[in-house]
C-alpha cells in the first residue's frame, strides 16, 4: 500500500470513529464531580467503607475523582453509549416502555435503566457468589444518576437533546446541550468563583443547608420499593428541559444573560439533587440491612 493511500485510509477510519462518537457527556467534567462532592458528606460509615472498599487505587479513597470515568471510557464501551441518555419523541412527559431503548428497541437502555441495572449489580457486593465488576457497577451509577438530572440528558429524540440545536453562548458558536453540559458551570465559576470548583460546591452546599432545606427530604425521600426512583428524576429533567433548556433556545440564537441568570439556578439545583440522591441511593444499597433485588417498571 503506498504512503498516500495509507493516509487516506487513516483519515477515512478517524472520520468513522468522529461520526460515531457520542453526541455530549451530560455535565461536564466538573459537574459530575460536583455532584459527587456533594453526595460524599451525606454517606453514612458503613456505606463509605463499601464505596472506598470498590473504588480503584487511582482514586485514593475519593468518589468524585471517578465520576466522570462513564464519559472518559465511552470510546471503549460503545454498548453504553445509548445508557447516558433518554430520548422522547418531542413530547414533555417520560414513559419508561415507551423511552427507556436504544435504537434497536432493547428495553432498559437508557439512563434510568441503567441506575436500576447497577443499583441491581451492587445490592450483590459482599456476595461470594457475585460475578459483577462492582468497582464499574459503582462508578457507572455515580455518573449516571449524575446524567439523569442534566435536563437535556431527558429531550427530544429529533434534535437529540439539544445537540444539533446550533446557537451562540454569548460570542463563542456551539449547541444547546453543550451549554447545559458544560458553558453554564464554566461561566459561573468564572465569573462567581474564582474559577475553583471547590469554592462553587461549597456555595451549593450553602444552598442546600440554607437556602433549600425544606426541600432537600423530599428530594432524599424515595418510596418506590421495586426500584429505584429514576423514574421520577426522568420526569422531572424532560420537564426543566421544556420548562428552561429549550424555551428562548432557536437555531442560531444567541444566549446571554437572560438565559444565563434565569438558568444557572435550575443547573445548581440539579447538581444538589443528583449528590443528595445519589448518596441516598448508595446508603440504601450499603446501609439499609434490606438488599431485595430490585426490578424495573
Amino acid at each position: 500500500m503506498g504512503l498516500l493511500s495509507f493516509r487516506l485510509l487513516i483519515i477515512f477510519f478517524l472520520s468513522v470513529i468522529i461520526a460515531r462518537a457520542p453526541l455530549g457527556d451530560a455535565w461536564g467534567k466538573e459537574g459530575h464531580i460536583m455532584a459527587c462532592k456533594i453526595a460524599e458528606p451525606y454517606l453514612t460509615e458503613k456505606t463509605l467503607k463499601a464505596v472506598e472498599d470498590l473504588l480503584p487505587e487511582v482514586a485514593a479513597g475519593e468518589l468524585s475523582t471517578m465520576c466522570p470515568w462513564a464519559d472518559q471510557v465511552r470510546f471503549r464501551y460503545r454498548w453504553a453509549s445509548p445508557l447516558h441518555y433518554i430520548n422522547t419523541p418531542e413530547v414533555c412527559n417520560y414513559k419508561y416502555s415507551r423511552d427507556c431503548h436504544n435504537s434497536k428497541g432493547e428495553q432498559g437502555m437508557c439512563v434510568a435503566g441503567a441506575i436500576n441495572n447497577y443499583t441491581n449489580q451492587l445490592y450483590s457486593y459482599g456476595d461470594p457468589s457475585n460475578q459483577y465488576n462492582l468497582t464499574e457497577s459503582l462508578m457507572f451509577l455515580a455518573h449516571f444518576v449524575g446524567d439523569i438530572h442534566q435536563p437535556l440528558h431527558v429531550g427530544f429524540e429529533d434534535d437529540e437533546g439539544g445537540n444539533t440545536i446550533v446557537v451562540h453562548w454569548y460570542r463563542r458558536k456551539t449547541n444547546l446541550h453543550h451549554v447545559w453540559d458544560s458553558s453554564m458551570i464554566q461561566t459561573a465559576m468564572r465569573d462567581y468563583y474564582n474559577n475553583d470548583l471547590d469554592t462553587m460546591v461549597e456555595g451549593i452546599k450553602l444552598n442546600i443547608t440554607s437556602g433549600w432545606p425544606d426541600d432537600v427530604e423530599t428530594w432524599q425521600s424515595c418510596g418506590n420499593k421495586r426500584a429505584t426512583c429514576a423514574n421520577d428524576y426522568a420526569e422531572e429533567s424532560i420537564q426543566l428541559a421544556c420548562d428552561y433548556a429549550y424555551k428562548d433556545a432557536e437555531q442560531g440564537s444567541t444566549l446571554g444573560d437572560d438565559y444565563f441568570f434565569t438558568r444557572l439556578p435550575i443547573v445548581k439545583k440539579r447538581i444538589a439533587q443528583a449528590g443528595l440522591r445519589l448518596a441516598s441511593i448508595l446508603n440504601r444499597i450499603f446501609d439499609s440491612g434490606n438488599n431485595k433485588e430490585i426490578q424495573s417498571y
